[in-house]
C-alpha cells in the first residue's frame, strides 16, 4: 500500500541522501589517499559559480520610470464616450404575422410528412 509524500518529506529526504553521499565521498578519498600515499582529489565538484547579475545605470531607470508615468497618466485619462447605440429595430405586426403563418405551414408539411 503506497503512502503519499509530501513535497517537504521528498525535500529532507534528499538532503539526508546528499550529506550521506559526501560523507561516502570523503571516506572514499581517505582511503585513496592511503592507497596511493598522496593526497586525492575529491569526487565532489566543486559549485559552479554563479553568474554576475547585471546591473542598470540610473539613466537607464529613470528612463524606464519615465515611460511608465506616461503610460500610467494615459490609462488614467478619461474615456471618450462611446458613438449611441443605433436604437433596437423593432419587428412590425405584419412581419410577425408573416413569421407565424410561415411557421405554421412548416409544421403542418411535417406533420402531414410524418403521418405518411
Amino acid at each position: 500500500m503506497p503512502t503519499k509524500l509530501s513535497n517537504e518529506i521528498i525535500t529532507a529526504a534528499i538532503e539526508g541522501f546528499e550529506s550521506q553521499k559526501a560523507q561516502i565521498d570523503a571516506q572514499i578519498a581517505e582511503l585513496r589517499q592511503m592507497l596511493s600515499g598522496r593526497p586525492a582529489e575529491t569526487a565532489v565538484a566543486p559549485e559552479p559559480a554563479k553568474r554576475k547579475r547585471r546591473g542598470m545605470s540610473a539613466a537607464g531607470r529613470a528612463r524606464i520610470a519615465e515611460a511608465q508615468r506616461k503610460r500610467w497618466a494615459e490609462s488614467k485619462k478619461p474615456q471618450a464616450a462611446p458613438a449611441a447605440a443605433k436604437p433596437k429595430r423593432k419587428l412590425s405586426a405584419a412581419g410577425r404575422r408573416a413569421i407565424v403563418a410561415a411557421a405554421k405551414k412548416r409544421w403542418a408539411a411535417k406533420r402531414a410528412e410524418a403521418t405518411k
